[in-house]
């Protein structure tokens, strides 16, 4: 169990602070002159809507996003965090994040959680770092290249030519390869969840199937975080643009906790915990 939070009591819902100007979604508050307190105000909703973890990112992961400097993210995420650690207490706090120079500075000011969408392969420190400050880790499958991406301008960018021979079994070796390299840095056992990585990497037909199939992945005995919020898979099965994806993000969700998920990374919290709760509620009726 992990020492942050009961993940075998419940679902656990993250809601997402995207504090860039090119989410996916539309929900980058960069966008927004008063992005700061804008950020502020949706933790403090989020929160009250039921959200025990808020995610907090600098950088897009889109397909076909920019990346950005190290100082660049931190520019825009320090400031949150810092001010969350003050306003929101008991509220764990992640960072989205795959660079060890801006996990070190939010795990310093007090952030518990670094979520790796590169699961540790992308900075050779990141383990080591979030090892020196005891933190939680979030380890995302991600085979992710820039050349495979077909963007569609109502539907957003998805992956089109990626290849596994058995989708599952890949996922979960390249999972624990990078448990390995976790557990070689000194992070306990007890502080790694594992994210299956939908949407990254992955065409819409196996995005649709890893998570028709999260029971092999939740097999590997570690916390399971689902990210499938507003994601192109929906949009593109729906024929949706992402602000109409709420009913498909639901719909994906409620089998992802059927399937195994435990903590589900999310744009719209308060329909998700209302989701969580009745699922759960079946799920312990025996």
């Amino acid at each position: 169990m992990s020492a942050l939070f009961d993940w075998r009591q419940q679902t656990i819902v993250m809601g997402i602070l995207n504090l860039t100007p090119d989410s996916f979604s539309g929900d980058g508050l960069l966008s927004q002159a008063d992005y700061h307190e804008k950020a502020l105000e949706l933790a403090a909703q989020f929160v009250h809507d039921g959200a025990l973890i808020l995610d907090i990112g600098g950088e897009s992961t889109r397909p076909g996003a920019q990346s950005v400097s190290a100082e660049d993210e931190l520019e825009r995420v320090l400031p949150v965090v810092t001010e969350l650690i003050s306003k929101l207490p008991g509220t764990i706090l992640s960072v989205d994040t795959y660079k060890a120079e801006v996990a070190e500075k939010v795990l310093q000011v007090g952030a518990q959680i670094i979520n790796d969408v590169w699961g540790l392969r992308a900075d050779p420190q990141m383990a080591s770092v979030i090892a020196r400050y005891n933190a939680h880790v979030v380890i995302m499958h991600n085979r992710e290249t820039r050349d495979n991406v077909e963007i569609q301008q109502n539907l957003g960018g998805h992956y089109t030519k990626t290849t596994y021979v058995d989708l599952i079994a890949e996922v979960s070796q390249e999972l624990m390869d990078s448990v390995r390299i976790a557990e070689a840095a000194g992070i306990p056992h007890d502080h790694i969840i594992l994210d299956p990585g939908i949407g990254f990497a992955k065409t819409v037909e196996q995005n649709l199937f890893l998570l028709n199939h999260l029971d092999e992945i939740a097999k590997l005995g570690y916390p399971l975080l689902l990210g499938v919020s507003r994601k192109s898979f929906i949009g593109y099965t729906l024929d949706l643009p992402p602000a109409e994806r709420l009913e498909g993000s639901l719909a994906a969700n409620a089998i992802g906790i059927l399937r195994g998920a435990n903590i589900l990374r999310v744009h719209d919290v308060k329909q998700t915990i209302r989701l969580a709760r009745m699922v759960d509620a079946v799920l312990k009726s025996g």
